[in-house]
This record gives structure tokens, C-alpha cells and sequence, in this order.
């Protein structure tokens, strides 16, 4: 159980740095999706061709998959758009939204009712982004990039949780980032004439950082979060990966120094932010433990 804790929180430290690569790699956030997505389906569809875990996927339901690819490689277009138009600590903070936009979107996709104390507690951070928005309107550019990508970070896991039901996670997110690959190589041209880039072939450290990102940050953060759900329940894993805003902000105020850039409204926002996911946790955690405690 230990070594199952320390892969999730190794695997949740990884998915905060991936903010930090963003703001060390050059290359316009389209191109640098697009070389992170080719890198990934490489290295991972090697990995699962050689340990025999390569599985065909029904012809029906490739376009639905590549749908969900394409929604993960919006998201990570907006990410470290957010992350370039911004900085680390308002790209990170702004996905704290998602749970915001889930309260709506999972109730809406699945014909449930809406939880208005969900709706309450995401309001919160809504208020958080809201006074970083109002104080710090140079970021403007950076919170609209970071707003679309908690819209992504939303909708991925609420349409890949039927998927899951029906395919391995690891053929399922090779499918998808592949589609989302596809996708991408149609798109990034005209994204390019909205959000010209300085160069298009990376640099030698460009693809240092790349690969790092995509075999480390990418297909080993994937595998050791696989590996810790074998023994971690889901809900486990969820409340950890509160942590990976924390992350992403004190990488980016040792390696950055961006403190330096925020004022005290920021760290109000952020305040606001920590405090709804602190509720929604202890809510969640308390109605967890109360079923735990009816079956026994």
C-alpha cells in the first residue's frame, strides 16, 4: 500500500510540472501539443505493442474515441496557452474552474438532477478566478486560455467514463491521443494564422524538455497512476490530485520566481479556490465515510 501511495503522489507531482515544461519550451502552444502528442503515441504504442497489450478498437467506436482526443488536445492547446499568455500560477490556478463547469455539464450529459451544493461550492472558485481576473488584467489573454482548458478538463473524464467500462485504459488513451494527434495536424495550420509562432521545428532544448514531458510527464505518470489504482480507490486518487494546482504553484514561484509578479488579491483568489476543494473534499469524504460505515 505504501509503494501504491507513492507512485499516485509521484504520479500527481509529475502532472504539476508539466505547467513548468510548458513555460521552459519555446514553441508556440499548438506545436507544442502537436510534438507532445507524436512523442507520446510513439513511445506508448512501442510500449504496448512490445508487452503484448496493443488491442484493436471496433470501427464504430474509433470516431467517439478520437472525439474525447480531441477534446484532451483542446485542452491542452488552452493549458499552456494559458501558460504562455499568463504565467504558471494563473494556468494551474484556472483549472481549479472544472469543478464549476462538471456541476453543470455531468447532471446535463448523464439526465441527473442538479447538486446545488456542488454549484454553491464551485461558485467559490469561480469568485477566486474572478478577483485574480479583475486585479491582475494583464494575465487577461491567459485566464480566457485558462477558462477554455478547465472547460476540457471537465468534459474528458465525464465522456471517458463510458469508455472505460468498455476498453483497457491503456488502449483507450492510446486511441485517443492518437485522434487527438489527428486532429491537431488539421487545426494547428489555422491556429497559426490566430496565434502566429516564432519558430516551427523545435530547438535542441526544446526536445529535451519534450521528451521529458511526453515520456515522463505523459506515458510514466500515466503508468504509475495505473499501477497505484490497483490497490488506491478512485476517490483516493481524486483527492490527491487536489494537490496538483499546489504543485504547479511553488514549482513556478522556486523556478520562476512568480511571486514576485502577484499581489495580495491573488493569493485571496487562490484562497477562495483551496477552500472549495477543501469543502467539496470533506463533503465528499464525510458521505464516503458515512456508507462505509452503513454497510458495516
Amino acid at each position: 500500500m505504501r509503494k501504491a501511495f507513492l507512485q499516485l503522489h509521484i504520479a500527481v507531482f509529475l502532472a504539476g510540472f508539466t505547467a513548468i515544461l510548458g513555460k521552459l519550451i519555446g514553441l508556440n502552444e499548438g506545436l507544442l501539443v502537436w510534438y507532445r502528442l507524436l512523442i507520446t503515441v510513439i513511445v506508448l504504442g512501442l510500449l504496448l505493442y512490445f508487452k503484448k497489450q496493443l488491442h484493436r478498437i471496433p470501427a464504430k467506436d474509433v470516431f467517439k474515441i478520437f472525439g474525447v482526443g480531441l477534446i484532451v488536445a483542446v485542452h491542452w492547446v488552452s493549458f499552456y496557452g494559458s501558460v504562455k499568455y499568463g504565467n504558471v500560477s494563473i494556468a494551474v490556478v484556472c483549472i481549479s474552474a472544472s469543478g464549476f463547469f462538471t456541476a453543470f455539464f455531468e447532471p446535463w450529459i448523464f439526465n441527473r438532477q442538479i447538486v446545488l451544493i456542488e454549484i454553491l461550492l464551485s461558485l467559490l472558485a469561480i469568485v477566486g478566478i474572478y478577483i485574480i481576473f479583475d486585479f491582475h488584467p494583464q494575465y487577461k489573454t491567459g485566464i480566457i486560455f485558462g477558462i477554455i482548458s478547465a472547460i476540457g478538463s471537465s468534459l474528458f473524464p465525464i465522456f471517458n467514463k463510458k469508455l472505460l467500462m468498455r476498453f483497457s485504459p491503456a488502449t483507450l488513451t492510446l486511441y485517443e491521443l492518437g485522434g487527438g494527434l489527428a486532429a491537431l495536424t488539421v487545426l494547428v495550420p489555422f491556429y497559426l494564422l490566430q496565434f502566429p509562432a516564432g519558430y516551427l521545428l523545435p530547438t535542441t532544448e526544446d526536445w529535451v524538455w519534450l521528451t521529458i514531458l511526453a515520456c515522463v510527464c505523459t506515458v510514466l505518470c500515466f503508468d504509475l497512476q495505473l499501477n497505484a489504482l490497483k490497490k488506491i480507490s478512485p476517490f483516493t486518487a481524486n483527492i490527491a490530485y487536489n494537490m496538483e494546482p499546489v504543485y504547479g504553484i511553488i514549482l513556478a514561484f522556486i523556478i520562476f520566481r512568480e511571486n514576485k509578479l502577484l499581489n495580495m488579491h491573488f493569493y485571496l483568489g487562490v484562497g477562495l479556490i483551496i477552500l472549495s476543494v477543501l469543502l467539496q473534499t470533506g463533503r465528499v469524504w464525510f458521505r464516503e465515510g458515512r456508507r462505509s460505515g452503513s454497510i458495516g
